[in-house]
């Protein structure tokens, strides 16, 4: 008996201890997020505001664009070479002093180098020559003139003495502008050569030196300057798509040095010859360069746009799902509440895609987590 009664105490033990852990079990277990009946709404989710799922769904605000004819296509930043020059010595000699340096702004006018030139001396002095032979050749006209009046000289002697002034004269007018051609402007030759800026911009490129021996059949120019508030992006157009383009139209450019940034540009030409390798064309378009954010020689990627007109809504890829033949993407209807919506695609390149009508400008697109919400509405069928 007694051992009976011993062994009904050790079940009623273990009974109890099984009973206790079974409690705090469900204490301890997580409560399932709830999610809404799909008989009533069969493509939404409704999440409790602290559900654990909304952690990993990011949202958007999307906005109409204009509608790109296609696919970006590869370009390069360049000089704007209506706004660029190259600077070099019109006559030889050796660099004695250099002013300006690479990446700095000058003015037109503005002295890059002093160049002891020994051809601007020899055309100084040819013109102080040729000044005065021409006033002498003057007076003796002159007297000429008074002799003749005064009939004690011939008048083949007058016409001798004319035609001498107007030889001196003309070459006082050849040295005139030979000097002007060499030097414009007031120069003075002890002083040496300025060679001046032609335009305002800044120094992009060097290749003076001091004490440089220059000529002015260099290979290279002694420098660069250029305006960078307006630059080129030169396009290399597939020979399919020329029938899209035309001088006027807008196009966006983006280079991977700034990539959050979009630049709009303004085709200008359209090249004439296609190059008969790569089977494309050059398409020149012209961008203003603000911030001086852009530089020659970046690659680039370029949008060509359509009609101003025809606008889509654009989202990124990740926010597309093709589940068969139909394309769908969530929208966040309200704080927890996504709704999934057919959609039809008008063009989509390797980043976004330009849906139709079926989503508005100002609507709240998921573009992470859109998997794992068509997971659980398929699930909860």
């Amino acid at each position: 008996m007694r051992y009976i009664l011993a062994a009904l105490a050790m079940i009623g033990l273990a009974g109890a201890g099984t009973l206790l852990y079974q409690n705090y079990s469900k204490l301890d277990a997580p409560a399932a997020t709830p999610v809404a009946e799909t008989a009533a709404e069969p493509n939404r989710l409704r999440y409790a505001p602290d559900a654990a799922q909304l952690s990993s769904i990011r949202s958007i605000i999307v906005s109409a664009t204009t509608l790109p004819l296609g696919e970006p296509v590869n370009a390069r930043i360049a000089y704007d070479e209506n706004r660029t020059a190259r600077v070099s010595s019109p006559i030889a000699g050796r660099i004695v002093s250099l002013k300006g340096l690479p990446g700095d702004r000058v003015k037109r006018g503005s002295v890059l180098a002093m160049i002891d030139a020994p051809e601007l001396h020899a055309a100084s002095a040819d013109v102080e020559k040729a000044r005065s032979d021409e006033g002498r050749k003057r007076l003796a006209l002159d007297r000429a003139r008074l002799l003749l009046e005064g009939g004690v000289l011939p008048r083949k002697d007058l016409e001798m003495a004319q035609s001498e002034f107007e030889q001196a004269e003309s070459e006082l007018r050849r040295a005139s502008l030979r000097l002007r051609n060499l030097a414009p402007g007031a120069v003075n030759p002890s002083e040496g050569y300025p060679l001046r800026a032609p335009l305002d911009g800044v120094i992009t490129e060097r290749q003076a030196n001091p004490a440089m021996e220059v000529r002015p059949d260099l290979a290279s120019p002694l420098y660069v300057l250029t305006d960078s508030s307006r630059l080129w992006v030169l396009i290399d157009l597939p020979e399919r798509e020329i029938a899209k383009v035309r001088p006027g139209k807008l196009a966006l450019v983006e280079t991977d040095a700034w990539p959050s940034e979009k630049w709009e540009a303004r085709i200008e030409r359209i090249g004439e010859v296609v190059d008969p390798v790569t089977r494309r064309i050059q398409v020149r378009c012209s961008v203003e360069n603000r911030g001086d954010r852009l530089k020659p020689e970046m690659f680039a990627r370029v949008t060509l746009l359509g009609d101003a007109n025809d606008q889509a809504v654009r989202v990124p890829n990740s926010a597309i799902i093709t589940q068969g033949i139909y394309t769908q993407v969530f929208v966040e209807l309200a704080t927890g509440v996504f709704e999934r919506r057919r959609v039809s695609l008008r063009l989509q390149d390797r980043d976004f895609t330009y849906l139709g009508g079926e989503v508005s400008a100002g609507e709240r697109i998921v573009v992470a987590g859109a998997l794992l919400l068509n997971s659980e509405l398929l699930e909860s069928r």
